[in-house]
């Protein structure tokens, strides 16, 4: 799996992707199944409401990542207990832009 993961910008001051990386080296979480990953990058959405999570996507892909993980700061809300009110519509986005070869993840841990 060569993997890319777009968190959200707005609990980055609170969350370095600690556990997000932990879950990918452990191999726990979304990551349980995988035999090989590879992190070809670690961005965020671009802000409320994820207006450059479609551009992030676009240049994770370039990059090589033929899976793109939504942290789990923006499905579940983590540290913060917020979870976004606009993923599912930034997932389908992401998902018509990337093409249906490239695999989506809703969380990381």
């Amino acid at each position: 799996m060569k993997l890319g993961i777009i968190r959200c910008m707005q609990t980055e001051d609170y969350c370095p992707g600690t556990t997000d990386f932990k879950a990918i080296k452990n191999k726990i979480g979304a990551f349980a199944d995988e035999d090989d990953i590879e992190l070809v990058g670690f961005t965020n959405c671009g802000g409320c409401p994820g207006k450059r999570a479609v551009l992030r996507a676009r240049l994770l892909k370039s990059r090589g990542a033929d899976t793109i993980a939504f942290a789990s700061c923006i499905s579940k809300g983590t540290p913060i207990g917020y979870p976004c009110p606009f993923a599912k519509r930034i997932k389908e986005l992401v998902q018509k832009e990337v093409g249906e070869d490239i695999k989506i993840l809703d969380c990381t841990h």
